[in-house]
């Protein structure tokens, strides 16, 4: 009971008078994962293509005509190869397609035909997709009979929306930044407040008082999950809930509670605010990184795939993914409840520690 009432009466109710902190848990779980999900692009969006065609028409203006809004401008033509290079070198185009004399001629004559392409490299993502569509492109102009036909099947996200993929990715990055944070300013702001010495001499076992602050921002987040799933991930992304909503939330607890040990950890090694976020940025970011979350853990080297398997965020983000886009059932998901479940134990109880002993 009194771990409850300080959770209710002090925690939660001083967490809702900073409105500052109110302020930044609302745009987090709302506004940034809508962002997320609507603003970042992996599809060719808007894309500016310029050419050169020597050719004098024909086919190379049949090729153009295919590249269609939204995912492209109309293209751009050049009159040398060396101001389509220009261009793209001063970012006023991204792609850029060289046609030369003999491409039609080669082309209608069964001989090869070469298109040659200039990309933007700096936009990776967005000029090497563009490359596959105008692959995809050329290649329907080909009069090849190929003896097998393929047909692809896509899993788990038929329509290949990115948007509900990046939102939901962003929702947990934001769960993994938020607790720590939370869970150290809480007490930091004690020793910012001159308030510590007072809080030493309340008649509570100072383990009740770790347990009540650190569980109140847990609490605080899974509010916030809940916010951001309904407002935005359902009701905006119309993101997949094939597995149990549950299990998910089960999940996420426990994952919350491994990152609330983190924060202990920022809580007792820093003395402001501003050491927390610099603490919580060079630890989490790593985290971050061998997750998954960005980068698929098989695409890493060995040794980062053998450092992955000691954050606890991998777990969550495949167990996620497994819940939201798999429909994998509760009994399967026992690897990753096993692997936060296990980290998450570790990282509390050494969080606990470290804070315990200013106490």
């Amino acid at each position: 009971m009194r771990i409850f009432a300080m959770i209710v009466s002090k925690e939660l109710l001083s967490f809702l008078r900073s409105i500052g902190l109110v302020a930044v848990v609302l745009y987090s779980f709302t506004a940034d994962v809508y962002i997320a999900g609507s603003g970042i692009q992996i599809k060719p969006r808007n894309v500016v293509v310029g050419y050169v065609d020597k050719t004098g028409g024909g086919v190379s203006q049949k090729i153009l005509a295919r590249l269609h809004q939204p995912e492209f401008k109309p293209p751009i033509a050049f009159l040398s190869q060396k101001a389509l290079s220009n261009a793209i070198f001063n970012k006023e185009v991204m792609v850029g397609i060289l046609f030369d004399s003999d491409f039609e001629k080669n082309y209608k004559s069964g001989k090869k035909a070469q298109i040659n392409l200039l990309l933007d490299a700096t936009a990776a993502s967005q000029s090497l997709t563009t490359f596959m569509y105008l692959q995809n492109i050329v290649f329907d102009f080909q009069s090849v009979n190929f003896p097998i036909e393929l047909k692809s099947h896509k899993l788990f996200n038929q329509n290949a929306d990115n948007h509900s993929f990046m939102a939901l990715t962003e929702l947990l990055s934001i769960i993994t930044l938020l607790i720590v944070i939370l869970t150290a300013i809480v007490f930091v702001k004690e020793k910012e407040d001159g308030t510590w010495d007072i809080m030493l001499l309340t008649p509570v076992n100072p383990k009740i008082i770790i347990l009540a602050k650190s569980f109140s921002q847990v609490l605080i987040v899974m509010a916030g999950v809940v916010l951001s799933l309904g407002f935005v991930l359902f009701d905006q992304f119309d993101v997949p809930l094939n597995g149990s909503f549950w299990a998910f939330m089960l999940l996420t607890f426990l994952y919350s509670v491994s990152s609330a040990g983190i924060g202990l950890f920022v809580a007792a090694v820093s003395k402001d605010v501003i050491q927390v976020a610099q603490l919580s940025i060079i630890i989490m970011m790593p985290l971050i990184f061998l997750s998954g979350a960005w980068t698929p853990v098989y695409a890493m080297h060995p040794v980062f795939q053998t450092l992955s398997l000691f954050s606890p965020l991998r777990y969550y983000i495949e167990a996620t993914e497994s819940i939201f886009f798999r429909g994998t059932a509760f009994i399967d998901l026992w690897p990753y409840f096993s692997g936060v479940l296990l980290l998450g134990t570790l990282l509390y109880w050494y969080g606990f520690r470290k804070i315990g002993k200013l106490f």
